[in-house]
Order: structure tokens, then sequence, then C-alpha cells
């Protein structure tokens, strides 16, 4: 049996007192929450700040990482800093990454190679926007995107990995797939991945990353494809986060 993830992105949000009451609001609310594996993805500069306060229980993780290997590449974090650091996961592939940089299929394939040869395991964000969904595009533009992963890493791309699908148009908007629309495009990214390498989809954990809350997480989660959340702004709430950590648990 798969066992369930939740990550907190943090995004680009928070200071120093911030952070630190909110790791320590986060250590004291998730106080008896298992089996879930839960891990924080806080901005760069506050990961070892972050460490310090949550304790033990609580993986970290890099929003993001370089394409490239340490050198002359000013203003970037590599995959290898991450480690370093005791970052266990590295997301790639977030929609904002994607919209607001300008990051390409090939890009984020190439960003998730780097993170898995520097021994993080990557979380692949895919997902559609809004007009893309209207066409009736999800499952061309999702298959793409995983696609560009197996082109650049090989059948056994997903072997150590984590799948998050996050409908753009319900990031941030209050909005969220019904449980029935996020299982059908858990289910095709199982599938998509098991044409592959069959023993890596049955065991991949596959995240659910649009609008996820306290009230909704546990139909969510009861779906048979759904592992778990890439929780956004919930995420900064601690009574908020933990109580969908305790609805994956249940």
């Amino acid at each position: 049996m798969r066992q369930s993830l939740v990550m907190g992105n943090w995004k680009m949000n928070g200071r120093r007192a911030g952070v630190q009451a909110l790791a320590a609001g986060l250590k004291s609310a998730l106080v008896g929450v298992s089996p879930v594996e839960i891990a924080v993805c806080p901005p760069y500069p506050f990961l070892l700040l972050a460490a310090a306060d949550i304790g033990p229980g609580v993986a970290l993780g890099g929003q993001n990482v370089s394409l490239y290997n340490d050198g002359a590449y000013t203003g970037e974090v590599s995959a290898e800093m991450l480690q370093d650091l005791g970052c266990r996961f590295a997301i790639v592939g977030h929609s904002e990454r994607r919209a607001l940089f300008g990051e390409t299929d090939e890009i984020v394939a190439k960003k998730f190679a780097r993170a898995r040869a520097a021994g993080l395991v990557p979380v692949l964000c895919v997902g559609e926007t809004l007009s893309e969904r209207d066409a009736g595009r999800t499952e061309a533009v999702v298959g793409a995107q995983i696609a560009a992963v197996f082109a650049e890493c090989g059948s056994g791309a997903f072997a150590q990995a984590v799948i998050a699908y996050e409908p753009v148009w319900a990031i941030g908007t209050g909005r969220a797939a019904s449980p029935g629309e996020a299982q059908t495009v858990h289910a095709f990214i199982r599938a998509t991945v098991a044409a592959q390498d069959r023993s890596a989809a049955e065991a991949l954990r596959i995240l659910y990353g649009g609008s996820v809350k306290a009230q909704n997480a546990r139909e969510l989660f009861a779906q048979n494809d759904i592992d778990g959340g890439l929780i956004g702004g919930a995420s900064l709430d601690a009574t908020e986060f933990a109580g969908i950590c305790r609805a994956a648990a249940a």
C-alpha cells in the first residue's frame, strides 16, 4: 500500500519570525499524525531555519532546482546544495515556474534529472490551464509533460519520484476539482507511467494540488489514485495544514 504524502509549498512567503512561528506551530499541531509522510518546502533562505524549529519528523524540500551543477551560475541553487542542506524532495515544473518563468516541458525534464542525480526525490508538477481543459486537452497536456521526463530519463524515470497533479484553474482560486474529476486525471497519470514501467506506477505517489483544504481533503484522499496533496496557501496555517495531514492519515 502506498504511504500518503502531504507536502506544504510555502512559495515566496515569510520572514524569519513568521517562519519560526509557523514551524513551531506545525511541530505542535502535527504531534501524533501518522503514518502519513509530511514535508514542507520553504523559500531557500529559510530552509535551515524551518528545519531547526519544525523538528526531525517533517522532511524538507526545495521549491525548484537549477538546471546546472555547481559552478558559475550566479543566483542559481543546485540540487547538490539542496541535498547537502538535508532536503529529501525537490519540486520541478510547478505551474508558476512554467507560466511566469517560461519553463518548457524539456527544461522541467532536465531539472527532474538533475534532482534525481543528486539523490533527491523529484516532485513533478503536471496540469492543464482552464482553456486547455475546456478544449478537452487535459490528457494531451499532462501526457506530454510526463512524456518529456521519459524522453530525458528513460523508462525507469519514475521509480523514485512523485507526481503532483495541479489543475492550474484550481490553484489559489478556491475552486477545486471534484474528487471524481481529480481521480480521473490521477488514474490517467498512473496508466501513462504504467505503460512504461508498471511496477513504478503501482508504487508511485500521485498528489493532488488544487485548493485542498481540511474540509475537502478527506474526500479527495479517499480516491483510489490520490495519494496525498501538494498544499499551497493552506500550508501557511498550522492548524489547517495539520487537518489536511490528519485527513491523509485516516
